[in-house]
C-alpha cells in the first residue's frame, strides 16, 4: 500500500517543549503546521524530567512523604496524558500525527503510525526537536536487569527501602538526596573524581556534604566492572560489592537522532547532537532546536532557541541564537545555579582569567539561616567583564539570575561593583566575590 501524501508549510518533527512552542506560534501566525510526536506531546519535561522530579525534591524538602509528591506528580501530568498540551495545538490548527518521523530529503519526512505510513511534503521546511533520552552505560550485566531511569523513579508511589544510583550529574545527585530525606537508604556511584564534574570544583565539595548530611554513601572515581540482579542488586565496584533493593541509572542524556534519516540532509547519521547556525538552520530547509543542537538540555534553552527558529521561518528580524550565556540549575539542597564559563573552560578558551570568592555562610543572610554554599566568579581580566559565574546557595538557581543578567549583557565589573544589593539576603554574597575578584 503506498503512504497517504499530504502537505504543509512546516513538519515540526518532535514536540517537547522547543518543537510545541514553535508549532503553536507558527499556527497562531497563519503557518500551515504538521506536528510529528511518537510519544507525549510536551516532551520530557514535564513527564518525566523538570516537574516531577521536582516535586521529588520539594517533598523532600518539606516532609511530605514520597506518596504525597506521587500523588502531585500524576495531578501535574494528568496520570502522564498530554491532552493539555495536544488539545492547545489542535485548537491553533496544528495536524498531529502520532508516530515515528524520518527525514527523506529537504522539505520531506515519512511517518510511521498505526494507522500506515504518510508521506508529508513541506513548502518551508522542517523544524528538528526530538530531544534526549536516558543513556544507559554499557556494563557488564546491566542490560537486561530491571533498573530505572528518571522515568521509572518518578512512577514509584513509596520510596524505595534502598537504592543505588549510578551517575553524579544533575540528576544523579537531585535524586539521591530526595531519596535519602524521603526514607531511603542510598548509594551513588560516580566514575568521575568528583560530583558534578562540569560544574565547579567549588560546587562539587558544597554538594558531597551535603549528600553525605542526608545520608547518601557516596563512592566517587568508582568504575563499576558489573552489575548482577537476584532480586536485589548488587555493583561490583573495585573490590567492594554495593547492594540494593533497586538501581537507578542517571549516566547522563543521548540524543534521539538514530534512525532519523539525517544523511538525506548531508548531515552525518553518527553525530551526537545536529550543528546549526545563529538562526537554528542545520541544512537545507531545516532547523533544530533544544537539547539535540549540544548547547544543553534545558527547557528554557529549548525555548529560547526556538523562538528563534520561528522568527526565521516568518521571515522576521533577530535577536538570533547566543548561547555564550547559558543558565542552568541543579536542585539539591542547597541549589547549584551557573551561568556561561566554569574557570576550566574559560581558561581552555584562552581567556585571561580572574576568579572570585565568597562563602556564603559568612554572608549575614547564610549565618542567619546557616547556609552552606559559595559564590564564584569567573572574569575575563583584559575586557573586564564576567564570563562565568557560580552560586551554590539555597535558592542559588533565583540568586544565578543576576549573574546571567551580567554575562549575558557583558555589564562592565566596575558596574556591578557600584550596585546596591540588598540587605540581608543571599545575594549579597555576589558582592563580597566581586570584592575578592578586584583583589585579586
Amino acid at each position: 500500500m503506498r503512504p497517504l501524501v499530504i502537505e504543509t508549510d512546516v513538519v515540526v518533527l518532535g514536540l517537547g517543549a522547543g518543537g510545541e512552542h514553535a508549532a503553536h506560534r507558527l499556527a497562531e501566525a497563519g503557518v500551515d503546521v504538521v506536528g510529528v510526536e511518537r510519544e507525549l506531546v510536551g516532551g520530557e519535561c514535564p513527564f518525566w524530567g523538570c516537574t516531577p522530579s521536582k516535586l521529588l525534591v520539594h517533598a523532600a524538602q518539606t516532609g511530605q512523604g514520597w506518596a504525597r509528591a506521587a500523588e502531585r506528580i500524576r495531578e501535574a501530568n494528568h496520570g502522564w496524558s498530554d491532552h493539555t498540551h495536544a488539545g492547545p495545538l489542535e485548537e491553533a490548527g496544528v495536524r498531529l500525527l502520532r508516530g515515528h518521523g524520518r527525514l527523506l530529503g529537504p522539505g520531506r519526512v515519512e511517518v510511521a503510525t498505526d494507522a500506515g505510513d504518510v508521506s508529508v511534503a513541506a513548502r518551508r521546511g522542517i523544524l528538528l526537536g526530538t530531544g534526549t533520552a536516558p543513556a544507559v552505560p554499557v556494563v557488564e550485566g546491566l542490560a537486561g536487569t530491571p533498573y530505572w531511569t528518571n522515568r521509572d523513579v518518578v512512577r514509584q508511589r513509596e520510596a524505595p527501602a534502598s537504592l543505588l544510583v549510578l551517575g553524579g550529574g544533575a540528576i544523579g545527585c537531585e535524586l539521591a538526596q530526595a531519596a535519602a530525606r524521603l526514607g531511603s537508604r542510598v548509594t551513588l556511584v560516580e566514575v568521575s573524581d568528583r560530583l558534578l564534574a562540569a560544574e565547579e570544583p567549588e560546587a562539587s565539595e558544597v554538594v558531597a556534604e551535603a549528600l553525605a548530611a542526608a545520608g547518601v554513601a557516596v563512592h566517587v572515581g568508582a568504575e563499576v566492572a558489573r552489575v548482577t540482579h537476584d532480586g536485589r542488586f548488587t555493583l561490583a565496584v573495585g573490590e567492594e560489592r554495593l547492594e540494593a533493593d533497586h538501581l537507578l541509572v542517571a549516566t547522563g542524556r543521548r540524543s534521539n537522532l538514530s534512525g532519523l534519516g539525517l544523511e538525506s540532509v548531508g548531515i552525518d547519521p553518527d553525530a551526537d547532537h545536529v550543528p546549526t547556525d545563529e538562526r537554528m538552520r542545520a541544512a537545507e530547509r531545516l532547523w533544530a532546536v533544544g537539547d539535540i543542537t549540544g548547547h544543553g538540555d534545558y527547557t528554557h534553552l529549548a525555548l529560547s532557541q526556538a523562538k528563534v527558529a520561528v522568527r526565521d521561518l516568518l521571515g522576521r528580524d533577530g535577536p538570533w541564537a547566543d548561547h555564550h550565556a547559558v543558565s542552568r540549575v541543579t536542585f539539591t539542597d542547597p541549589e547549584v545555579g551557573a551561568v556561561g564559563r566554569t574557570e576550566q573552560q574559560a581558561r581552555a578558551a584562552g581567556v585571561h582569567v580572574a576568579v572570585g570568592r565568597a562563602d556564603v555562610p559568612r554572608s549575614s543572610r547564610g549565618w542567619i539561616a546557616e547556609a552552606a554554599g559559595v559564590v564564584k566568579l569567573v572574569a575575563d581580566a583584559d575586557r573586564q567583564v564576567l564570563v562565568g559565574g557560580t552560586v551554590v546557595a539555597p535558592y542559588g538557581g533565583e540568586v544565578v539570575g543576576l549573574l546571567a543578567l551580567a554575562v549575558h549583557a557583558e555589564v562592565p565589573l566596575a558596574t556591578l561593583r557600584g550596585m546596591h544589593f540588598a540587605y540581608p539576603t543571599f545575594h549579597r554574597a555576589v558582592a563580597a566575590a566581586l570584592d575578592d575578584l578586584a583583589r585579586g
